[in-house]
């Protein structure tokens, strides 16, 4: 069974005081829904460690922005400190994007995709993907797209060709216009 996580991020318990707000954008550049999360107040600061880099992802003040692209197999997390500055891209792969209660959601894949500032790409969690696949929790085709999918997106990166990242600001201030 794939795990479907929600833009609100409802039932976050390190998350104590938030403003969520979403909308849908129809755009020569982006066709999907987007949501914001600015978290106020939280019981401990998250960070993750990539080699020798630790990112601090979630604290007072920081946002997440998401993105859930119209009839693609992966949606997009930019997540900004309390300055507004780009801390990464977290890019799930996953086999569908949608909507329930107004909320949207992805059914996630497994396989994912990091993208520093710095432009360094990581792929995470293929042991995940390999385990699903071998305890029947994917099938073969599912498995195949995760890897086609992560495999397209990381070419797209590299050329700098991943609107996503380059759509991030300025979906960002529209979103946060809403949350005042």
């Amino acid at each position: 069974m794939l795990k479907r996580k929600y833009g609100d991020h409802h039932g976050w318990k390190r998350v104590l005081k938030k403003s969520f707000t979403k909308t849908f954008f129809h755009t020569n550049e982006f066709n999907g829904h987007a949501s914001l999360i600015h978290i106020q107040e939280v019981s401990e600061p998250l960070s993750k460690t990539y080699g020798n880099k630790e990112i601090c992802i979630v604290d007072n003040g920081y946002s997440w922005l998401h993105h859930y692209p119209t009839n693609e197999y992966h949606s997009v997390t930019t997540m900004f400190n309390s300055n507004g500055e780009i801390v990464q891209w977290y890019i799930d792969i996953c086999l569908q994007n949608g909507v329930e209660d107004g909320v949207p959601w992805m059914d996630d894949l497994f396989l994912d995709i990091v993208v520093l500032p710095s432009g360094e790409i990581m792929l995470l969690d293929t042991d995940e993907l390999e385990e699903a696949f071998e305890q029947g929790v994917i099938s073969e085709y599912q498995y195949n797209l995760a890897h086609k999918e992560a495999r397209e997106i990381i070419e797209l990166v590299h050329k700098d060709e991943f609107n996503l990242i380059k759509l991030a600001n300025e979906h960002k201030k529209i979103l946060a216009q809403e949350l005042k």
